[in-house]
């Protein structure tokens, strides 16, 4: 470009094109050295990353590459402590201006997505910083002046007001029981941002109290769980009381707390306290607080007060704080946490009693508990690809097809000429002359049935799901009373038999069945998450809309008209959870009683209709997009099959049989065992450069050691050392390019190589480039000195004048992986 200013490496100006390094080149010769100089080791730093948004083309799921943010640095204080994130670099070209990336990573951190205190850009040579304590941006500096571990630390703690070797801190110190590969970038923030508050409370001497808000899918129970370990572990939790609703979320939360605390973790039924427990889960049912007409005598009876040192409340905006608060209230002194899927901010189109009443919960929440110390909503879940993508697709259907009750408030009497009316309470059927002179929209289906209404909304739906997939979908059809559930099934039921009759093929049975309190539901949602060839379509009226995990479901269905915004979302994240089983990416919102209206505004603007598939030049034809292949991949003989997206991984379990698990769940397995054999990174690092040792650890690990390679392939990390897989999925390492690992081997250890006689020196740099191309076996080969570039550098000779060529390699090794 005309007039444009090169500044050369040797520090001169020149005109010509302004080339500069690359993004990726600026982080690994210019950041890395400069803030690896101030004392930020590979241990303090770590790259988190998502699944990689899954966008929705022509109504089907792609998913997107996975996102990375450039650099967390991390504080520690011990050498076996949990690191704490404080800070982010935003990495741009050496030819950008150094603040050039800030409003990106101001971004990341101001919205609390990572939970940082301290932001940073840097083009490699000046950094400009933003301080979320004072809200201040400072000028440019130059990188050599980067705030050391050190200095980020003592400004961390004055801001937040407790030192890192307080008690009040130590659980924020404690490790992830199964390290760190597997929790989420928001888990760690949400878990950071609780256990502060909890540590800034202690200090100050109020209530322990905390609020998270976290979509529904994003992983509470997961959050939960680790803060009562890490609590447990610095010492502090007495006994533990988890609360959620209904009898499924116990389950839930009973397997997941018995694989961290074993037999210390029980649930608590109307039979049996489990006094001696440590951890206790209950719904509010069995505590005799689930409603405001509720006497609380079983929580009463048997937990006095101030049992439980520590309180979980799950689905804590429920009851508008009606008889369970007094949960909280017998026990003021204990640490108490509550876990919400609502929104902080809802949106209230209406003044509906339901609305207003969501409103005075909310307000109720933040009047007890404060503003959420962390907040996860549905569409950050959707946008990171940690939540299946949501497709909305608006239904205007009334008697003739013509019109929107929506649109038209209602319908007056004379609207309703011609049609059959039947009673919603009585069955009976409705003259026109007994007819109400007005209904509004929310009236049909809870007041007045018209079949030839839900007769035509059924068909409607059931041609989209023949139109997206076929008929046999996981969906749930929310309806406004029993008989209207009983109704729709029978109609959705009669068309899938016609359809079913008109391709000659079998039919599930039963295919639409209703699931409400009043027929036991509750024994059927098993089958609704199962089943593979029966139970597709399940008609509800609010049993399905809170506390049920169902990952299958594809549809949810709105046939009745929703007022309360908390009600709403809690449906809707009914089919927000991914399903590796069935490679399942995205769900589509069926909207016939326009409850998306309550969706939050932020969402409405991210997720716009779906885009079409792109055209072929100078046609009218749609390219096809190419099927989701199902990829194969060898371990050492042991062969792996990634299905839906590298979502799940096919592998053998303990009976020989053939199962799929999720990618996640693999690589938890695998660090847990990990952890396990190397409790920390320095003994992971130790075993490592030792051949026996480290084929001893891997053999330990699942699949004999396989496992490591398998993640290696999954992840696309072909590029990295096994070191580097293991140590980011154990210990939270960013990991390094074999390449990059070689090149930091050179800035790390500048004064120990300017202090070697030249060939000697020139020998270690040819073996850190053997490294390069062949990782840590590359090193450990015995035709190591005889590759070509280490014998023109000086070779085996050239290595003894630091004494015996294999401790050399081994000391090499060391300092390769050294932080």
């Amino acid at each position: 470009m005309a007039g444009a200013t090169c500044r050369r490496r040797d520090g001169c100006n020149t005109l010509g094109a302004a080339l500069g390094l690359s993004e990726a080149d600026t982080r690994a010769k210019l950041i890395d050295p400069a803030i690896h100089a101030r004392g930020w080791t590979e241990d303090l730093i770590r790259r988190e990353e998502t699944a990689g948004a899954i966008e929705i083309i022509d109504g089907r799921p792609f998913k997107q590459a996975k996102g990375r943010t450039d650099y967390t640095l991390r504080i520690k204080a011990g050498a076996d402590a949990q690191p704490v994130a404080v800070a982010l670099i935003e990495a741009k070209p050496e030819s950008k201006p150094p603040g050039h990336g800030l409003e990106q990573a101001k971004l990341y951190a101001a919205s609390r997505r990572l939970n940082v205190l301290f932001v940073f850009a840097s083009n490699g040579h000046q950094f400009v910083e933003f301080d979320r304590f004072t809200g201040l941006t400072h000028a440019p500096r130059k990188i050599a002046e980067f705030p050391t571990p050190a200095e980020l630390q003592e400004r961390y703690q004055q801001g937040m007001g407790f030192a890192l070797s307080d008690p009040a801190a130590a659980p924020l110190l404690q490790r992830y029981p199964t390290g760190e590969g597997t929790r989420r970038y928001y888990q760690d923030a949400a878990i950071r941002a609780v256990l502060e508050k909890i540590a800034r409370c202690e200090r100050a001497g109020t209530p322990s109290r905390a609020l998270l808000s976290l979509a529904t899918g994003a992983g509470k129970t997961f959050i939960a769980v680790n803060l009562l370990k890490r609590i447990a572990d610095a010492g502090q939790l007495r006994r533990a009381l988890f609360v959620c609703d209904r009898d499924e979320l116990r389950l839930q939360g009973t397997g997941a707390l018995q694989a961290v605390f074993g037999a210390d973790a029980a649930p608590v039924s109307s039979g049996n306290p489990q006094k001696n427990a440590r951890v206790l889960i209950a719904t509010y049912q069995t505590l005799d607080v689930a409603t405001d007409d509720a006497d609380a005598n079983f929580l009463l009876a048997n937990y006095p007060e101030d049992c439980f040192s520590h309180i979980v409340i799950d689905e804590c905006h429920r009851s508008a704080w009606g008889k369970w608060s007094q949960v909280l209230t017998r026990n003021p002194g204990a640490v108490q946490i509550g876990l919400t899927a609502t929104p902080r901010t809802l949106v209230v189109s209406e003044k509906t009693k339901e609305a207003l009443a969501d409103q005075q919960v909310n307000a109720d929440n933040l009047a007890y508990f404060g503003e959420p110390v962390y907040e996860y909503d549905m569409s950050q879940g959707i946008e990171d690809g940690y939540l299946a993508a949501c497709e909305i697709v608006k239904q205007a259907v009334f008697l003739d097809g013509e019109r929107d009750c929506e649109e038209v408030a209602g319908v007056d009497k004379e609207d309703l000429a011609g049609k059959r009316l039947i009673d919603a309470f009585t069955g009976e059927r409705v003259d026109l002359d007994d007819a109400r002179e007005h209904y509004d929209a929310q009236s049909f289906e809870a007041l007045l049935l018209i079949p030839e209404r839900v007769r035509e909304m059924c068909a409607d739906l059931f041609a989209h799901l023949v139109a997206t997939g076929g008929p046999e979908q996981k969906t749930i059809v929310f309806c406004a009373r029993d008989q209207h559930a009983d109704r729709v099934a029978s109609e959705m039921n009669n068309l899938y038999a016609a359809w079913c009759d008109t391709h000659e093929c079998k039919r599930a049975d039963p295919y639409a069945f209703k699931c409400t309190a009043s027929v036991g539901g509750a024994d059927y949602i098993a089958d609704l998450k199962a089943a593979s060839r029966s139970h597709f379509v399940a008609t509800t009226v609010d049993l399905l809309s809170t506390g049920v995990d169902v990952p299958p479901v594809r549809n949810i269905v709105f046939f009745k008209y929703v007022r309360s915004p908390i009600s709403f979302y809690q449906m809707v994240g009914r089919g927000t959870r991914l399903d590796a089983t069935t490679g399942k990416l995205m769900f589509r919102v069926y909207d016939y009683t326009n409850a998306t209206r309550l969706f939050g505004e932020d969402f409405a603007q991210k997720y716009r209709p779906p885009r079409q598939k792109p055209r072929v030049p100078g046609t009218d034809e749609a390219p096809e997009a190419p099927a989701e292949p199902e990829i194969i991949i060898s371990a050492g003989g042991f062969e792996v099959r990634l299905v839906h997206d590298g979502t799940c991984i096919v592998t053998m379990d303990a009976d020989g049989k053939a199962m799929p698990i999720t990618v996640e769940e693999y690589k938890q397995r695998l660090a847990t065992r990990l952890i396990t054999e190397a409790p920390t990174l320095e003994a992971f690092r130790q075993r490592w450069i030792a051949p026996v040792q480290r084929q001893e650890m891997l053999a330990h690990l699942p699949d004999a050691g396989r496992s490591a390679v398998i993640v290696q392939l999954v992840d696309d990390m072909a590029a990295y050392d096994l070191y580097d897989v293991l140590a980011e999925l154990g210990y939270g390492l960013a990991p390094r390019t074999r390449l990059e690992r070689a090149e930091a081997f050179t800035y790390k250890h500048a004064g120990w190589l300017s202090g070697l006689p030249a060939k000697t020196a020139a020998t270690l740099h040819a073996l850190a480039m053997q490294f390069a191309r062949d990782g840590t076996k590359g090193l450990e080969s015995p035709q190591v000195f005889r590759v070509p570039d280490v014998v023109r550098a000086g070779g085996l000779a050239a290595l003894q004048a630091l004494g015996e060529p294999s401790d050399v390699l081994l000391d090499t090794k060391a300092r390769m992986f050294a932080a």
